[in-house]
């Protein structure tokens, strides 16, 4: 009878329009999601995102259910585009879906800032955008907008995205604004050109010139750490700039900066991972001398040793908060292993290394900035054997909670992430022949576990803007494209069947289309390099770029071929074989050239223009 009385007295509808709710909202404001269930004697609203219910939760910026029960957010960011629901407490068959789209006005960059070139030489001037919709690109020159009526010797290339004149005039000289803009708003910046012939430069010119010609820019160059030192190499010439030897002297302690070690003939260097910090210095790990080296860019010589743990194998810049993260195995059975922070990295001062309290760490993942985000506020651990990722907050180098992976028996083994929608990407160790190699998708407004990422496996990598995942996996002989769209949602683009077992993976800007990106991957074993226009799904293979370092001769990481791009600009990739390099020209997608006499150049770092 109860049961009945109940049932008459609650009576909830929702009208068939209203089942899906889209609302649009600009990064930054905030946002109210009503719920449209109606009813008499309506019980309390649940909201759920991705099968995790909020009400209970205690998150930052979802944290008012109103009068009403309505779900206000109260800065929205990228992270928080995708799916809410909501439904009556006990009426879960009856459910709003609202879809949350993000707005981002648009964030632009130039290159270069400034040029100077003679008549009859090309030059380019380039404006990467990123914002949310994609923003439409225009020009101007001195003020007056040339997309109009350009002369024949200028070309708009990828979606305007590169301003190309082909033979330049002394009338091209001028201030050119490139203007990005979107339904939210916009932005500018101007790339500046100089015409002029040798002997009626400018004095900002001529100081530009002669320090180009005389090979005194330490910028846009590859910085290669090998066998024999500390190679820098400038990619459009292929010219070695500058060779650093073994024995060369550290400036603050006078060391030598790779010691001969005993009963060793031959004096050679070991390095294991470097990190470029604001194109000031160049921070590089010596597992064998425990201890982690920082070069001067604008000297070009090794300023500092700073002493660490045993072993430190791996660094990473966080740059939100200027500090070098250092991980130490302890030993080469990585039986002690460690975290480590060196703070104002970017500072001329002395450095040394702060312990966290963090023990037992196999790896650890800090998100990357962009042009969208750039600040990172939390890093993960990952715990040696354990099914489970420590939180850390970057600014206390402390543990704030432990998301547990036991539900998927899993691992961590590596991870990426995207701010569109929030999603981790965690790659789960294989543990047997057996086991699933499956890739788990973390919510980071919840900080829960999703469930798989459908059946997708292997190592995951995001693209720069966060549109991307390519999930490499080595044992299915798969490479898997998927996108994730503005409303957050994850889509499987296409397969690639190969069977390269990827050492590594570049993303290279697209030179054809704005807001698009390549992929050159690398072999474990094999001498091909592998290009995927990831757009269109087109392929090609550089064949025969010799045989990689062997796994046993580089134990620091499975990336025993690393394939290095140059930045957001560049269009000039680097990857070494055993005793060489490759370089790559990503706009022709061609080999460019090979450096050769460089031994085991495994660890490499591009500095832009400084």
């Amino acid at each position: 009878v109860l049961n009945t009385f109940l049932s008459e007295v609650v009576q909830l509808s929702l009208p068939e329009e209203q089942k899906v709710s889209i609302t649009t909202v600009t990064v930054g404001l905030s946002a109210v999601l009503t719920c449209a269930i109606q009813g008499t004697l309506r019980p309390p609203i649940i909201w759920k995102r991705n099968s995790i219910t909020l009400n209970f939760l205690d998150i930052e910026d979802i944290n008012d259910f109103g009068d009403d029960d309505s779900l206000y957010i109260t800065k929205v960011t990228t992270v928080h585009m995708g799916n809410f629901t909501c439904h009556a407490h006990g009426y879960e068959e009856l459910y709003q879906t609202h879809i949350l789209q993000v707005n981002v006005p648009p964030v632009i960059r130039v290159y270069p800032e400034t040029q100077a070139q003679e008549p009859g030489v090309s030059a380019s001037l380039k404006c990467h955008a990123d914002g949310i919709p994609n923003p439409k690109i225009t020009w101007l020159k001195n003020g007056i907008d040339i997309t109009p009526k350009l002369p024949k010797q200028l070309t708009l290339l990828a979606n305007s995205t590169e301003l190309h004149i082909s033979s330049v005039r002394y009338e091209d000289t001028g201030a050119y604004t490139c203007i990005a803009k979107n339904e939210v708003g916009v932005d500018e910046d101007i790339s500046s050109l100089f015409v002029e012939d040798s002997a009626r430069k400018t004095h900002a010119a001529v100081a530009n010139i002669l320090w180009r010609e005389e090979g005194l820019s330490v910028g846009n160059m590859f910085y290669v750490f090998s066998d024999d030192g500390i190679t820098i190499i400038q990619p459009t010439d292929c010219d070695i700039r500058r060779q650093i030897k073994p024995d060369e002297r550290i400036v603050g302690s006078y060391e030598e900066m790779c010691p001969r070690g005993e009963g060793e003939s031959t004096q050679y260097c070991i390095w294991a991972s470097a990190v470029n910090v604001r194109d000031k210095y160049i921070y590089v790990t010596q597992p064998s001398q425990n201890r982690v080296l920082t070069i001067d860019i604008q000297t070009q010589k090794v300023m500092q040793s700073i002493q660490t743990d045993p072993v430190p194998v791996r660094l990473h810049y966080d740059k939100s908060h200027d500090q070098v993260w250092v991980h130490s195995w302890g030993d080469m059975q990585k039986s002690l292993p460690t975290l480590q922070v060196i703070t104002e990295a970017s500072g001329g001062e002395t450095h040394h290394t702060i312990r966290t309290l963090i023990e037992r760490v196999d790896d650890f993942f800090i998100p990357p900035t962009n042009l969208i985000i750039n600040h990172v506020r939390f890093g993960f651990v990952f715990p040696k054997s354990e099914p489970a990722i420590h939180k850390i907050d970057l600014e206390t180098m402390t543990r704030i909670e432990t998301i547990s992976l036991k539900n998927y028996s899993c691992i961590p083994q590596n991870m990426a992430y995207t701010h569109l929608g929030g999603y981790f990407f965690v790659q789960c160790k294989v543990t047997s022949l057996a086991s699933p190699l499956t890739q788990i998708i973390i919510d980071s407004v919840t900080d829960s576990v999703v469930g798989p990422n459908s059946d997708v496996s292997g190592t995951p990598y995001i693209s720069p803007d966060g549109r991307y995942l390519i999930s490499t996996d080595e044992r299915g002989n798969m490479i898997r494209v998927q996108t994730i769209t503005f409303q957050g949602k994850i889509k499987l683009k296409f397969d690639l069947q190969t069977n390269l077992h990827v050492a590594d993976l570049a993303f290279q800007t697209s030179f054809s289309e704005g807001n698009q990106y390549s992929i050159y991957t690398t072999s474990q074993s094999q001498t091909d390099v592998l290009y995927v226009e990831l757009s269109t799904g087109r392929m090609n293979i550089l064949k025969n770029l010799k045989d990689p370092i062997s796994s046993q001769d580089w134990p620091w990481s499975s990336h025993n071929r690393i394939v290095m791009d140059s930045g957001l600009f560049g269009q000039y990739l680097i990857t070494p074989s055993k005793e060489s390099l490759f370089i790559i020209n990503g706009r022709q997608n061609i080999l460019h050239c090979e450096v050769s006499d460089i031994k085991r150049g495994n660890t490499v770092v591009w500095v832009g223009d400084v």
